[in-house]
């Protein structure tokens, strides 16, 4: 099992990843994630945010700080929704990941940038810091406590059957 894998055990990045199937974006959140553990952050892929939005990717660092990661694989796929412009509010760094080739001015410069393939990544531009409030970061900390719970809770179950 791959270290992404073992981090990462829940949500379509990862269901596409273990089938075989992995896609441009999978590639792109499963380096992502390596490059993010390996800076000391844990990620959940998928998360459902208290706005009703879905962050592609969210990373809980040991002192406690929120980031958020929306992947993005080509210009269209930037050009196709906006929803990101919501996720300044719940994270203290937003980050952009793309792969090798899509052009890195297209990203808002209020984000960082990592670019990636399936095997690891890089910072291309760092995310300028925007601390939460206490509450907000309350709130995304259960948040992501309870998802990975509950995603260890659910491939437990299902291993163990």
């Amino acid at each position: 099992m791959s270290l992404f894998e073992q981090t990462n055990s829940a949500g379509a990045t990862v269901q596409a990843l273990v089938c075989g199937r992995a896609s441009a974006a999978a590639s792109i959140a499963r380096g992502t994630a390596r490059l993010l553990h390996a800076l000391g952050f844990c990620t959940i892929p998928e998360l459902p945010l208290a706005s009703g939005r879905r962050a592609d990717l969210v990373a809980l660092g040991a002192d406690g700080e929120i980031v958020i990661v929306e992947i993005k694989s080509s210009v269209a796929d930037f050009r196709a929704d906006r929803k990101w412009l919501e996720y300044h509010r719940h994270c203290d760094r937003l980050f952009f990941a793309t792969a090798l080739g899509v052009p890195p001015e297209i990203f808002p410069a209020d984000a960082g940038l990592i670019v990636a393939d399936a095997f690891g990544a890089a910072i291309e531009r760092e995310a300028p810091e925007h601390r939460l409030a206490p509450a907000t970061r309350r709130s995304m900390t259960l948040r992501f406590a309870r998802a990975a719970a509950g995603r260890l809770e659910y491939f437990g179950k299902a291993n163990s059957e």
